[in-house]
């Protein structure tokens, strides 16, 4: 890990905050599209989830942690930051 700059994760087993927005994340996915779905291949499943993610989860769905703004707000904005300098 040091290699490629990586820092590991200091929580123990059992802390719920340590990867909460990773299980939030999961958490809506499952909900709102795996559990509802049959999919006949992992091909179809992997482009489905794909889509979700850039259609429904990116442009729409607020997050606390990053200002009650969306994931792709979170982006333009650095995206646009990161030009300017």
């Amino acid at each position: 890990m040091a290699d490629f700059d990586i820092r590991r994760s200091v929580g123990r087993t059992g802390i719920c905050y340590d990867n909460a927005m990773a299980e939030s994340f999961f958490a809506a996915l499952k909900n709102e599209l795996v559990h509802r779905t049959v999919y006949p291949t992992r091909t179809h499943a992997m482009k489905d989830i794909a889509r979700y993610i850039e259609t429904r989860y990116n442009p729409r769905r607020l997050h606390s942690a990053i200002g009650y703004r969306t994931p792709n707000e979170v982006h333009d904005n650095y995206q646009s930051l990161a030009t300017a300098a």
